[in-house]
């Protein structure tokens, strides 16, 4: 039997587990039983409470999500203008990428390796992928970009191609991540 000291209850602790596990070590290489030591639960509790290992991936990345997101954007209250506010992200990203730990968006590395756009958690990921370029296409209509939708999906790719190749590189960005937003961020809004 497994023991943990955390009071916190079995599901909060498999979903905090799975989803440190899953954005560290993957998917696939973290096996259930790995999973339940991390958590201090039994494999019989983490059934109980998940159908299966596949309806856990999808639920921890749901749980996370919000606090992932609320990490990345700026807040309300931050005093940016919407130009500013767009470059704030990439200017996160930027930092984030020089550091060891490093191991890209959780949301993107989830259909990456799932290679399934129909699993529950592939479906979780498109949706705070979606939040992101949302929050730019927002921040590009206040801007006065002439068409903020295609601005917007410019910089979500600009954004997971930049966390790719931090990831691929095994480096930091160097703030090119930056630059090439501001750069297509100029391109747009010179046309408005």
């Amino acid at each position: 039997m497994t023991r943990t000291t955390d009071p916190a209850p079995p599901r909060d602790r498999l979903l905090r587990a799975a989803a440190e596990l899953f954005h560290r070590e993957g998917i696939a290489t973290t096996g259930v039983e790995r999973l339940c030591q991390v958590a201090g639960v039994s494999k019989r509790t983490m059934y109980q409470l998940f159908e299966t290992k596949d309806a856990l991936v999808a639920e921890s990345l749901a749980a996370c999500g919000p606090a992932v997101v609320a990490a990345h954007l700026p807040d309300g209250t931050s005093g940016l203008d919407p130009r500013e506010r767009i470059l704030a992200v990439f200017a996160h990203l930027d930092e984030l990428s020089g550091s060891p730990e490093f191991r890209g968006c959780p949301f993107l590395n989830t259909v990456v390796e799932l290679r399934d756009p129909d699993h529950p958690a592939s479906v979780v990921a498109r949706s705070y992928k979606q939040r992101l370029t949302d929050f730019f296409a927002e921040q590009a209509r206040l801007a006065g970009a002439p068409d903020p939708a295609t601005l917007a999906r410019q910089l979500t790719i600009v954004y997971d191609g930049s966390t790719s190749r931090a990831v691929t590189q095994g480096a930091g960005l160097d703030g090119l991540a930056v630059l090439t937003a501001g750069a297509l961020l100029d391109a747009h809004l010179r046309t408005g």
